[in-house]
């Protein structure tokens, strides 16, 4: 289940990302509670989720060219840095008292940007760490560290928010980041094996978009996550809605809530580890999981009931990202593997702009219960099409190659 831990420089991005995540999900649970703090508005919490994942629309296919084309150590020192200046500002208004609706716009876009290169960068570094042998249990490791931040962070920061407010949590995020800058420090460069950097030319992107559209092994996943994703991050922000709105509770339940689902996505992370390669029928049965568990979810009569449901539905939805994660790594070459991270980052962040206000809307008009029900329905219909759509290329790219037979 560890055995990417045997490897020197893994080890220190692992303890690295642990501190980082871990100060993220704090700043996470602060920046919705502040958002509703400010405005009391489920569409502004919707606005603010999209404005962070935008970014990813506008310039995230660029990101994964720029992680094919330069070191990827170098890029990830300077993208955590600027986060960390992010946190800072952001904790200086909240703890003046200056903080203002806009503010929390500005700097949900701003960590957007950045994103758009760090996490192409970050994903498509994984393997230059540990080979190709460990980078399926490398990925599914990884997603066990965000999650078990998601699970100690949301409820932690309901503590604090509770006895020193919200903007220290953003101040104390900005001194995590320190954690995954030293490791990148402190790696050994000649156990690296970094992948030959692709020179600058013309056609780079659209040649990453054909290699992706003309292998069904990458098409699938990035289609399932693509329309899966849209309902993801709608359905995070409702934990925030239901827990305020339907059970009437405060910040630190919100927390606890969080943390519940966390829980399901770190069992579901763990289990991931275990297998040596994840499949399609893995990564579809995850996907209508999820969608139905959401729905269930929606339903849920009393808190301690929909806790409870929190946590498998944190497993299906863990265990479709890491399926998918690992099925696209193992099968894109080293010098596309940038830009193809690049293309799975878009789709897997880019349709929150699309599916968070509009879950944000439909929950103002019929309820957070609505929301997260639809959000469901949504995600087994995206599913099917995702399905379709494969076999629908699949079969066209075939028919000329039997026709010139």
């Amino acid at each position: 289940m560890f055995r990417s831990l045997k490897v020197h420089n893994y080890r220190l991005f692992a303890a690295g990302g642990i501190v980082s995540n871990l100060g993220t999900w704090m700043q996470r649970t602060a920046q919705d509670w502040l958002v509703l703090d400010l405005t009391g508005s489920a569409v502004a919490l919707g606005i603010t989720t999209a404005l962070q994942f935008l970014p990813q629309l506008m310039f995230g296919l660029f990101g994964g060219v720029l992680a094919d084309r330069y070191p990827k150590r170098p890029v990830l020192i300077v993208a955590q840095s600027l986060m960390a200046v992010l946190a800072v500002t952001m904790g200086v208004l909240t703890v003046t008292g200056s903080a203002e609706e806009w503010h929390v716009y500005t700097m949900a876009f701003a960590l957007g940007v950045i994103s758009c290169v760090e996490v192409p960068t970050r994903q498509a570094f994984v393997v230059e760490m540990v080979g190709r042998e460990d980078l399926p249990n490398a990925i599914a490791l990884n997603a066990s560290i965000f999650n078990l931040a998601r699970v100690v962070g949301p409820a932690l920061a309901g503590v604090l928010m509770y006895a020193i407010g919200i903007g220290p949590i953003f101040l104390l995020n900005a001194l995590t980041f320190g954690g995954v800058i030293s490791s990148l420090l402190l790696m050994r460069k000649a156990e690296l094996t970094p992948a030959e950097l692709v020179p600058r030319a013309k056609g780079q992107l659209r040649e990453g978009l054909r290699y992706v559209v003309e292998r069904s092994e990458l098409l699938l996943p990035i289609l399932v996550i693509a329309f899966m994703a849209m309902f993801t991050q709608s359905f995070s922000m409702s934990i925030a809605l239901m827990a305020r709105e339907v059970f009437g509770q405060g910040a630190s339940s919100f927390g606890v809530a969080s943390s519940a689902f966390a829980v399901g996505a770190l069992a579901g992370a763990l289990l991931a580890a275990r297998r040596a390669r994840p499949t399609r029928k893995l990564l579809i049965a995850g996907a209508i999981g999820f969608g139905l568990f959401q729905v269930v979810v929606g339903l849920a009569p009393f808190y301690p009931v929909y806790l409870l449901l929190l946590a498998p539905t944190g497993i299906a939805l863990i265990t479709v990202n890491t399926a998918a994660n690992s099925l696209v790594q193992m099968s894109t070459s080293p010098e596309m593997r940038g830009r193809v991270m690049g293309i799975y980052v878009l789709v897997f962040t880019g349709g929150a702009p699309i599916g968070a206000p509009l879950i944000g809307w439909i929950a103002d008009l019929g309820g957070p219960r609505v929301g997260v029900m639809l959000g469901g329905v949504l995600t087994l219909a995206g599913t099917g099409l995702a399905i379709m759509l494969t076999r629908l290329i699949a079969a066209r790219r075939t028919r000329p190659a039997l026709a010139t037979a």
